[in-house]
């Protein structure tokens, strides 16, 4: 893929990019999984009314799994 032209602004989000990648893999990971449409749509919908978010989606779901499994 074709990079944009370069700016000053662009050139200093790159320089920082390359220099702060690794400290960012080190801290998080991505957990990539496929959901059907279906099931993400509402999943979504459901995330949505209630305000909640993704991450603590998933963190509520493995404590529940932990204390399930632990039992």
């Amino acid at each position: 893929m074709e990079r944009k032209a370069s700016t000053p602004m662009r050139e200093n989000r790159r320089r920082y990019e390359d220099t702060h990648k690794e400290a960012r893999k080190a801290a998080s990971k991505v957990f990539g999984t496929s959901v059907p449409r279906e099931d993400c749509e509402e999943i979504e919908a459901f995330l949505k009314t209630y305000g909640i978010s993704k991450v603590d989606l998933i963190y509520a779901g493995y404590e529940a799994l932990k204390e399930s499994v632990q039992k």
